[in-house]
């Protein structure tokens, strides 16, 4: 392939993710609800994680991936406890209503 073609390509996938992560943070700012902060904070990780992937892949190195790994696990790790956290509170105030 030519090099004009892969920086074509990186451009417009860096502008994409460029605009993904742009209206995830404006998701984060306006969303009305603590969950939907959180899932659009697991998205921005997601979009990141794409991100380093696309620099890892444009550079042709393997030194990201446990950078790769570990931000996909802090996402998934931290999406889950606030899913436990806000299924227990929501438990609780329909224990108490009841």
């Amino acid at each position: 392939m030519s090099t004009s073609f892969l920086t074509v390509m990186t451009i417009l996938g860096g502008g994409m993710l460029f605009a993904a992560a742009a209206l995830t943070l404006v998701r984060v700012a306006r969303g009305p609800t603590i969950l939907d902060r959180v899932v659009a904070i697991d998205v921005l990780i997601a979009v990141l994680v794409c991100a380093l992937g696309l620099e890892a892949a444009v550079n042709q190195h393997d030194t990201t991936l446990p950078i790769l790994v570990s931000l996909s696990l802090v996402g998934f790790v931290g999406a889950v406890s606030v899913a436990r956290f806000v299924s227990r509170d929501r438990d609780d105030d329909e224990g108490v209503r009841a």
